[in-house]
């Protein structure tokens, strides 16, 4: 259990089970990495509190993955945590054709960010992207959204989208956002997916759990986010 928690979500700051994901993300050989990301180069379009971020963050770090293979453990813990008082239900339905978009603001006592994840049956797809705006409050918001809500959508050339490629959501709109982890879809059904991110900087963490592709079948999700010092 851990040692902290943040408002609607268990938080653990400096928690064993942080340092010993940290190992194993040292231990383990890294998953789809993508290249080092330079942070938001358009400061004339960023003013006031965006601004200040920027001017302290010149490089946003690849994040780190690895997979769990002891699921049916990962699920019952968490079934147990979700019963626990003051403690948010961390099993959640992502219906067919849906998005579930987990908004986890940086911690002003951490520096790094965890997640796990696994879901019934069947895959789906996840990516992260960095929010650079500024967190309002520690809780932890989710929006659900259906396909047809993002008009700017990318498509493929039969007009559809495909998490398989990367292309299973838009980037989004709004803030300065940048991609950490590009939406794939992932085996969270056969292992658990686990991963970390040192913060940029001071902003809002996009979890981003994709069933576009899905047109009949909605996804259970067992998940866990937690920071580290």
């Amino acid at each position: 259990m851990y040692e902290q928690q943040l408002q609607q979500q268990q938080l653990g700051a400096g928690s064993p089970q942080a340092q010993s994901s940290s190992m194993a993300a040292a231990g383990q050989s890294t998953q789809q990495p993508g290249a080092a990301l330079s942070g938001p180069t358009h400061d004339e379009q960023i003013n006031g509190s965006h601004q200040a971020i920027v001017e302290h963050t010149d490089i946003v770090q690849e994040a780190s993955m690895w997979t769990q293979k002891d699921i049916v453990t990962f699920k019952n813990t968490i079934k147990k945590e979700s019963k626990m008082e003051n403690h948010t239900d961390c099993i959640i339905k992502v219906g067919s054709g849906e998005t579930v978009t987990i908004r986890v603001p940086t911690h002003e006592n951490g520096n790094c960010l965890f997640w796990e994840f696994a879901t019934d049956h069947y895959d789906i797809a996840f990516g992260i992207y960095f929010e650079w705006t500024p967190a309002t409050g520690e809780g932890i918001h989710l929006h659900v959204s259906d396909s047809s809500d993002d008009e700017d959508e990318e498509q493929t050339s039969d007009g559809k989208s495909d998490a398989e490629k990367g292309e299973g959501a838009a980037k989004p709109r709004g803030p300065p956002t940048d991609e950490i982890i590009p939406i794939y879809r992932r085996d969270s059904h056969e292992e658990v997916y686990c991963g970390s991110h040192v913060y940029p900087g001071r902003g809002v963490y996009l979890l981003k759990f994709d069933n576009s592709y899905s047109l009949w079948r909605s996804k259970t999700l067992y998940y866990r986010v937690y920071y580290s010092r």
